[in-house]
């Protein structure tokens, strides 16, 4: 049993990590589900880590983090720079995204899976198609795939060429020192998209394809459950034909309609932020390497495009949260690929992703299909908003689908332009508003939509009490109910 448990959390060779780097504060960083196996797993630790290491000294001190500030699969890197760590153990699933401070060693745990039962079920699909087949697999079952790899040999020796597996990343990152030649998903130079590309690199994963193939062409295979990272490869690779095996039912799922209607949810959101006027950026990471970068993208984007942005940070974000800024039209959240699609029919405003914002704010951008969930995708994909900022020739006007015709975009750029003159008009403006009432004494209706901040507040108003305006005489007083509220006398 605890041979099983030292294999599960890869005990030896975390000790190794630490002792070959000496490492003296390590943080050890456990998703929700795991917290309850810390204790045993620090004890473990502190045990081998006598027994390899009995000649030095130096004490070794680990700190358990929970509750991470924001997706449980990224490095939490603000949380263990306020215990002076020097790196990071992360347990559990992962993005792997790369880090900016702290290097991160990885993890990723052994589910159990039945190799028979997942071989005869691939062998028995792929036997009906003669298309090429990509194996990608959740990284929790990377352990199995040699395994997989020898039964496939041996169960089909002739047709070796047909079948293709990813290959895990990485398990150990260290801090990038430019965060834009390091983020997440790099595509070759010369190339535009991923679907160009003869090297992927997914959910941890990376693979090459032959020369002259297209990822199109193939069939993916998918080993794990139904989560984040699938539905990145069904909304990543919606050209392509995708099976799933299920490890703990032991079956293949075939059919993903709701997957596929995701795509038409996240294009229904990116024509619904064409008509927004101010956008939210939500700062969903501290940690992944270029989030900073992407920050200031996405900033000259919505400026060149006219419109009024906000950057917020509030960790996870929900709809109470959401809620405190009614200002704000649409959010844009910018997070790591695995939690970036965020369902957002609970709030009171669109959250999309950068991707989507590019689509939304970029002019004469047309969605071809392909869809891009990693920061260096979306940048070198994008328009650039320098060149559109630059040319101040006036755009035609474009139609929008839920106001049913065309619409003129306002420049929130030009109303700018001198700042004291803008705010001194603002006040003058906000003490008309005080004053300016309609017959009824109520305040005159918004004819515009507010293009920032301050004018959406300033169409705001607390009226108080309703006055009758006809009747000014002093009624007379009432006597009002006594005792306590869960049950008044005379009730």
């Amino acid at each position: 049993m605890e041979m099983e448990f030292e294999s599960r959390y890869e005990i030896n060779r975390t000790v190794e990590f630490i002792i070959s780097k000496s490492f003296t504060r390590i943080a050890l960083q456990f998703p929700d589900e795991l917290l309850k196996e810390s204790t045993k797993v620090v004890r473990a630790l502190k045990s081998k880590l006598k027994e390899m290491n009995s000649e030095n000294d130096r004490e070794v001190r680990f700190f358990v983090m929970a509750d991470t500030t924001y997706g449980s699969c990224c490095v939490d890197e603000v949380g263990a720079l306020h215990i002076d760590s020097q790196c990071v153990v992360h347990y559990g699933q992962t993005c792997l995204s790369p880090t900016s401070v702290l290097p991160a060693f990885f993890v990723f745990g052994k589910a159990s899976i039945k190799v028979s039962s997942c071989v005869k079920h691939l062998l028995d699909h792929t036997s009906k198609s003669d298309k090429p087949v990509m194996i990608l697999y959740g990284l929790e079952y990377a352990h199995v795939i040699p395994s997989i790899q020898e039964e496939l040999r041996l169960s089909k020796p002739e047709s070796q060429l047909k079948f293709s597996v990813a290959n895990v990343l990485c398990s150990f990152i260290t801090p990038s020192k430019d965060p834009r030649e390091s983020m997440e998903h790099p595509v070759p130079s010369g190339e535009d998209s991923l679907s160009s590309s003869r090297n992927y690199r997914l959910g941890g994963l990376t693979w090459d394809l032959p020369e002259g193939s297209k990822i199109e062409d193939y069939l993916l295979f998918w080993i794990g459950s139904d989560n984040s990272a699938f539905a990145n490869v069904v909304l990543t690779f919606n050209g392509c034909d995708v099976v799933r095996y299920d490890a703990e039912e032991g079956s293949l799922v075939t059919e993903f309609t709701q997957q596929r209607r995701i795509l038409k949810r996240r294009y229904y959101l990116v024509e619904k932020a064409k008509d927004a006027n101010i956008i939210g950026i939500l700062v969903g990471t501290l940690g992944v390497a270029g989030y900073l970068h992407m920050i200031h993208h996405m900033q000259a984007l919505i400026s060149a495009a006219g419109k009024k942005s906000y950057i917020l940070a509030m960790g996870r974000p929900n709809p109470a949260k959401l809620a405190n800024f009614p200002e704000c039209d649409v959010f844009i959240y910018i997070s790591c690929a695995q939690t970036a699609l965020l369902d957002s029919k609970e709030f009171m405003a669109p959250v999309i992703t950068p991707f989507e914002a590019n689509l939304a704010f970029s002019r004469g951008s047309e969605w071809t299909g392909a869809y891009l969930m990693h920061f260096q995708d979306v940048i070198i994909n994008s328009s650039k908003p320098e060149s559109e900022a630059e040319n101040g020739s006036e755009e035609e006007p474009r139609f929008s689908f839920f106001q049913g015709g065309y619409v003129e975009d306002h420049n929130t750029n030009d109303e700018a332009e001198n700042g004291e003159e803008e705010t001194m008009a603002l006040v003058q403006a906000a003490e008309k508003a005080l004053q300016l009432r309609g017959k009824d004494h109520n305040q005159l209706a918004k004819q515009t939509a507010a293009k920032s901040g301050p004018e959406y507040f300033l169409n705001r108003a607390y009226r108080g009490l309703e006055i009758n305006s006809d009747n000014t005489t002093p009624e007379p007083f009432l006597v009002g109910r006594s005792g306590k509220a869960s049950g008044y006398k005379h009730e």
